[in-house]
């Protein structure tokens, strides 16, 4: 077989872009469970589940308000903090009581909720796809280095950088980003100074489901929602995490873009096999770097 035969340098041009883009919806929803993962020390299995909920949310808040760039800028906006009240509920009410229960506990109950986040989509949206269509501005090509390209896949790139820069931002330069990495590390001295460790852990688990809801808004007008959609990204975001280290922003962003790159250049090496090139690359990066390809920052 002459796989060369596909390989043209606009193709390879074009995969790359098309993985670029992939990658800042990856890095997204990674981060925000690198983050949860990180400070509360969960396996959030339901960070998928948000980020699906994100996704229909966006549908349909870009429905009521008649779709268009008012629609599309609003739903965006509205969907990532509507899925960070329902994480709020979900923490106050569940999570801040089994914060001490053992791993094996907090990834039951989590995939127990992923159960009922699943009917209650279900319950509300129903079982048909849905589609989210792009407004006029962000229809059609660009024109890259002579290659053309879509324009809101060239918005995704640029989006992606843009956050993490902000999560740096975010656990280096604030306030609440200190004391949660003091947590992570020490939860017991972190409350004995006078700090509400509970309030910190909730704002942290919201933030991480903002971006999971983020997520799912953001590839909401790139394919079809649908029920299901969260069980591929969960598992891609668990090992986005693992592979770039725990809690390392740079490190979720630099595993995201090889996840991203090697499935689109997949693709078009062998595509009766592309699913199977960027799983084949986390175990290599693995194997010589079992803490991950950057340091722990947890």
């Amino acid at each position: 077989m002459d796989f060369a035969s596909n390989i043209t340098v606009s193709a390879l041009f074009q995969q790359t872009l098309v993985g670029l883009s992939r990658t800042t919806i990856l890095f997204i929803v990674a981060s925000g469970l690198s983050l949860i993962l990180g400070v509360l020390r969960i396996p959030n299995v339901a960070h998928g589940s948000l980020y699906m909920i994100g996704a229909f949310i966006m549908y349909s808040v870009n429905l009521f308000f008649g779709g268009g760039q008012a629609g599309f800028w609003m739903a965006v906006l509205l969907s990532p903090v509507a899925v960070a009240l329902i994480s709020l509920a979900v923490e106050r009410g569940l999570f801040q009581h089994l914060y001490e229960r053992e791993h094996l506990m907090l990834l039951l109950f989590t995939f127990s909720i992923t159960l009922v986040f699943g009917d209650l989509v279900k319950m509300i949206w129903g079982s048909d796809y849905r589609s989210v269509d792009l407004p006029a501005a962000f229809q059609g090509f660009f024109t890259v280095f002579g290659f053309p390209f879509p324009r809101y896949n060239l918005l995704l790139i640029i989006i992606g950088p843009v956050v993490a820069s902000g999560l740096w931002f975010l656990t280096n330069k604030t306030r609440i980003g200190k004391i949660a990495r003091a947590a992570a590390v020490d939860r017991e001295m972190v409350g004995a100074i006078g700090i509400n460790v509970s309030l910190i852990f909730a704002a942290v688990f919201v933030i991480g489901c903002f971006l999971a809801g983020l997520g799912g808004a953001l590839v909401a007008p790139t394919q079809n929602i649908r029920q299901g959609m969260d069980h591929a990204i969960i598992i891609e975001a668990f090992l986005i995490v693992i592979m770039g280290g725990l809690g390392n922003i740079w490190g979720a962003l630099l595993g995201a873009l090889i996840f991203g790159l090697t499935d689109s250049i997949g693709v078009l090496v062998l595509p009766q096999f592309a699913i199977v090139f960027p799983y084949v690359v986390v175990v290599i990066a693995l194997l010589f770097c079992p803490k991950g390809l950057l340091k722990s920052t947890w």
